[in-house]
């Protein structure tokens, strides 16, 4: 009975790393009678809270999916918005970030984004580099379908090379090939705004992640969400496929 009592108040460690599907910006404009460009600078201070709630709760990695490759697709306009809050992001936030120990890291496709905006986000990575205490990764660009045609080829043309033979290709070789590559695989992929699907974001990486859609939206998401969401990640039993208990 001790042991059980002990057991019982033993802290959940929190999962090493969470990956958010930020949804909800337009939304939360729209509820309040503003521009969706209103809606994506209220969710930059969600990222600027969550960043900071994600260390102070020790999450050791937190990727946040910015603009999929798919949003290429919407107004203009609004893609010309986003593409300036990124610049104003990366030139403004990396004293912020340092100050809360974050590593940046930028994961996509680069050859689609302008050649300012490369390399603002080349420059905020070298001067978070040293950040030791949460590793941020952006997801710019991304859509991990193409991501994974990518890595195919990527070890095709190592195949073709004679670099690598087809038999010795496993799924370490493959994972190395993704943009993701160091990263461990997310425990943990919330998606905020009440949809529940994934949208083409780390497929391969979330095989076993465990999943959460939460009512809120985007720009109203900070550190009493988070918390919320690892005290129902605590509750899960992570098996892997396993038989439950081992």
């Amino acid at each position: 009975m001790e042991a059980a009592r002990h057991s019982a108040a033993t802290p959940v460690a929190p999962p090493l790393h969470v990956a958010i599907i930020m949804d909800g910006n337009g939304r939360w404009a729209t509820a309040r009678g503003l521009p969706r460009t209103a809606g994506h600078r209220q969710g930059a201070e969600a990222v600027r809270r969550t960043v900071r709630g994600a260390g102070e709760l020790g999450i050791r990695y937190l990727t946040l999916f910015g603009f999929s490759s798919e949003n290429w697709k919407r107004p203009i306009t609004e893609v010309t918005d986003l593409m300036g809050l990124l610049r104003l992001y990366l030139r403004n936030e990396i004293a912020e970030l340092s100050k809360n120990g974050a590593r940046l890291r930028v994961v996509g496709e680069r050859d689609g984004l302008a050649k300012d905006i490369v390399e603002l986000i080349e420059h905020a990575e070298r001067s978070t580099a040293g950040n030791t205490r949460i590793d941020l990764n952006i997801a710019l660009n991304y859509g991990s379908r193409g991501e994974i045609v990518r890595s195919a080829k990527l070890l095709a043309e190592a195949v073709q090379r004679g670099e690598l033979k087809p038999e010795d290709i496993d799924e370490a070789s493959f994972a190395r090939t993704l943009m993701t590559d160091g990263i461990p695989d997310p425990d943990l992929l919330i998606r905020t705004s009440g949809e529940q699907r994934i949208s083409n974001f780390l497929l391969w990486q979330s095989a076993y992640a465990e999943l959460m859609f939460m009512d809120v939206l985007w720009p109203d998401f900070g550190k009493q969400h988070l918390e919320a969401a690892l005290a129902e990640y605590a509750k899960r039993e992570r098996r892997y496929g396993a038989v439950a208990g081992g």
